[in-house]
């Protein structure tokens, strides 16, 4: 391999040298202004095959600081060295840290773009020759599944599956990894008090009313307590206090740390106690002084995270490393009858080993919550209809998606996927 440096007077004339010495074909490694020029450094298309060698590194750093030396040479004049009140010249040929940063930026740049470009070649050359890998890979995208967890699974399907034997091996393996809790015994009969948290608008209020429903058929209103933290929102505490009412069972509100405790200690003889909270922008800091106010609280509180089935997988990302705090007791996925596609939530929830409750698919209480089940979730995440062709990518576009997970595929949430 071979990369090569041209320089013109203008873009076009540099360009125009590429062409002859390289042919049509070849790579643009990078292109910068020097001197009152166009500099290309360049590299010949058939010389990509030999980029699969493993002193890529090593080549590409030695012919990088060739073609750079000079110009850096030339450039800059020697630096100065003062020693006890004397000038002295710096040795020929050093270069000082700065252009040392230049060069290295340079260079990690370069590699970036010759592992996207590795990244694309790959996928295409897969493409032709497992063009079952290719289709599973859509319905993961299309499904809504990240990137680089899609990358990771399809990189480790079995050798010679087709198109169906693919998908079974892909729906087991995202079973396998996504934690339920079974059945309602975790919440219904253990009991304990359990601090429903989120962004606004998730649907935490309804949802403690579903569980608060769920709650009292199974052990009367005698047993359970209602506590309310939203102070902020207008009508956030007559929302519950109207549920608590149909229920038979009185709400309590609290507007802090302190006040929580009291309340706790003084209901400590309920089988059950729920707490619905404020919601706070996981972008907020209040996020932390929440996660305190119920850490703090003298008692064991279990928080339950709602996530929004309708957000995108990188909102739900962040949602849940602000709120993770020192652990969660698991989550409820909402909204699963708004969203069009699911594979987004349960890729969260598989990343961060998070134990899936409940999901919520409607505004009825105490109707719409169900208790999470693998299989149904994870067929249902391929089977949703998805009017979603602008969103979606064809075959010239998915290696271009595949060469950007790169360097995503060092992930520790992926390396603890179970795959047998």
């Amino acid at each position: 391999m071979n990369v090569r440096k041209f320089t013109a007077s203008t873009s076009r004339g540099a360009w125009s040298l590429v062409r002859e010495a390289l042919g049509p074909d070849a790579v643009i490694l990078s292109n910068r202004t020097v001197d009152g020029g166009v500099e290309i450094l360049a590299l010949a298309g058939e010389d990509m095959a030999s980029l699969s060698d493993p002193v890529i590194e090593k080549t590409i750093s030695e012919n990088t600081l060739a073609a750079l030396a000079p110009r850096h040479k030339a450039a800059q004049p020697a630096p100065l060295a003062i020693t006890a009140g004397a000038t002295q010249a710096a040795p020929a040929g050093e270069i000082n840290s700065a252009e040392l940063h230049d060069v290295m930026k340079e260079i990690r740049s370069m590699r970036g773009m010759l592992e996207m470009q590795l990244a694309e070649l790959a996928w295409t050359d897969q493409h032709k020759r497992e063009p079952a890998k290719s289709s599973v890979l859509r319905e993961m995208l299309a499904a809504g599944f990240s990137a680089s967890l899609a990358r990771y699974l399809i990189e480790r399907m079995p050798a010679g599956s087709d198109n169906q034997s693919g998908m079974d091996w892909i729906k087991t393996i995202l079973t396998r990894n996504l934690a339920t809790i079974g059945n309602e015994n975790e919440i219904l009969e253990k009991g304990g008090v359990y601090a429903l948290v989120g962004p606004t608008g998730v649907g935490k209020t309804t949802t403690t009313a579903k569980l608060a429903a769920r709650c009292v058929m199974r052990h009367g209103p005698g047993k359970l307590a209602l506590i309310t933290t939203d102070g902020y929102r207008i009508g956030g505490y007559e929302q519950l206090r109207i549920y608590g009412k149909i229920l038979g069972v009185m709400v309590h509100s609290v507007k802090d740390e302190a006040d929580l405790r009291i309340a706790l200690d003084e209901l400590k003889g309920k089988h059950t106690v729920l707490i619905d909270t404020v919601g706070v922008s996981q972008r907020d800091q209040m996020v932390a002084e929440q996660i305190a106010m119920l850490s703090g609280a003298g008692s064991q509180v279990k928080r339950l995270l709602c996530l929004n089935a309708t957000s995108t997988g990188e909102t739900l990302n962040e949602v849940v490393r602000s709120y993770m705090g020192e652990g969660l007791a698991g989550c409820i996925l909402t909204k699963l009858d708004e969203a069009a596609t699911i594979g987004s939530a349960l890729d969260v929830v598989i990343r961060h080993k998070l134990n899936l409750y409940y999901v919520a698919n409607g505004q009825r209480v105490p109707e719409d919550l169900h208790v999470a089940n693998q299989q149904y979730l994870v067929d249902r995440a391929f089977k949703l209809k998805r009017e979603t062709a602008p969103f979606q990518f064809n075959d010239a576009e998915i290696p271009l998606v595949m060469a950007n997970t790169a360097r995503a595929m060092n992930e520790k949430s992926l390396r603890e996927v179970i795959l047998g």
